[in-house]
């Protein structure tokens, strides 16, 4: 049986795995085989229609609760299916797979090699859902305050910040299915929520699916990172909300590397922020960003302006 671990087990197995042979992958190896692993979970979650497979909740008495469509029940119980896939995912590749020690804190899963406890990679998982065919709501990416200004500290960090090799989104997007059931034998044929009915065992494949048409990606993160706040004066960074942006890896900071997107959100104010230090917001974007810092290490005004058009963050909608 595959178990994740806590940061004391690995701790307590370094000892047992210090003479162990197996090799580890650099970055854009681990990257790579993450990415890769990924494909192949679309069929293990959803049926051929491309429903959900999760349809609710069950007692002891095999009564079925149908699964609620708020997003953080989904994000939830996406997670847990995860979670085994990625222990499997680390065991395969010599790694620990550490959860985070409480429900607050950064990444939701460490990698930390076997044989090489300074390699680690932090992966979080993240989900929305689809606002057309081409766009999703969007999603945070984690503080741009605390652990990730403060690189060396471990509050509300895993391991510091700066421990990490990598900081990489596993992400899901889908499809929201009608939280309505039509009744097909009484007329007129009214919908009732899904939530409001309890099913038997035997009535488990007719139950909707409160999601479907799930794609799965893995991108480093400032990769899918736009130049806005995840939703309006929150201290959260926010993802672009294409969906080939975010598959792809190709937000506004994809182009202008790691280093810029870090200069920018370690030094980015909200207005409550700069209010308390008696200033105003340096930068909102990209533009005044390169004004403020005069080439804001060496990124070219004319460069910035046009990935301020490509930037699809979405600083004012509710974000997951």
């Amino acid at each position: 049986m595959l178990a994740i671990r806590t940061e004391q087990h690995y701790i307590r197995s370094l000892e047992k795995d210090k003479n162990s042979k197996e090799d580890h992958l650099d970055s854009s190896e681990f990257l790579r085989a993450l990415q890769g692993e990924v494909v192949q979970l679309v069929p293990t979650i959803a049926s051929e229609n491309g429903s959900w497979i999760v349809k609710g909740f069950i007692d002891l008495y095999k009564r079925i609760y149908a699964m609620p469509s708020d997003t953080k029940v989904i994000s939830k119980v996406l997670e847990l299916f995860l979670l085994p896939k990625l222990a499997d995912f680390a065991e395969r590749n010599g790694y620990s797979a550490i959860l985070a020690e409480q429900q607050n804190f950064y990444p939701d899963i460490s990698f930390v090699s076997r044989t090489d406890p300074v390699e680690k990679y932090a992966v979080d998982i993240k989900s929305t859902y689809r606002v057309d065919d081409h766009s999703v709501n969007g999603m945070t990416l984690g503080a741009f305050t605390g652990y990730f200004r403060d690189r060396t500290s471990r509050k509300n960090c895993q391991f510091p910040y700066a421990a990490y090799r990598s900081h990489i989104v596993l992400g899901v997007i889908y499809s929201k299915t009608s939280n309505k059931i039509v009744d097909p034998i009484n007329p007129p044929y009214t919908s009732s929520p899904l939530e409001t009915t309890v099913y038997s065992f035997d009535d488990l494949e007719r139950i909707e699916s409160v999601i479907h048409d799930l794609i799965f990606f893995v991108q480093p993160k400032y990769r899918i990172a736009t130049a806005r706040p995840g939703s309006g004066n929150t201290r959260n960074i926010g993802s672009v909300t294409v969906i080939a942006q975010l598959v792809n890896g190709k937000g506004p900071f994809a182009e202008l590397g790691e280093d810029v997107y870090d200069d920018y959100w370690m030094n980015y104010l909200n207005v409550d922020m700069a209010r308390k230090i008696g200033s105003s917001p340096s930068y909102n974007n990209l533009t005044s960003y390169v004004l403020y810092k005069n080439k804001g290490r060496n990124v070219d005004l004319k460069e910035a302006e046009k990935l301020d058009k490509l930037d699809t963050g979405n600083s004012t909608g509710n974000v997951e």
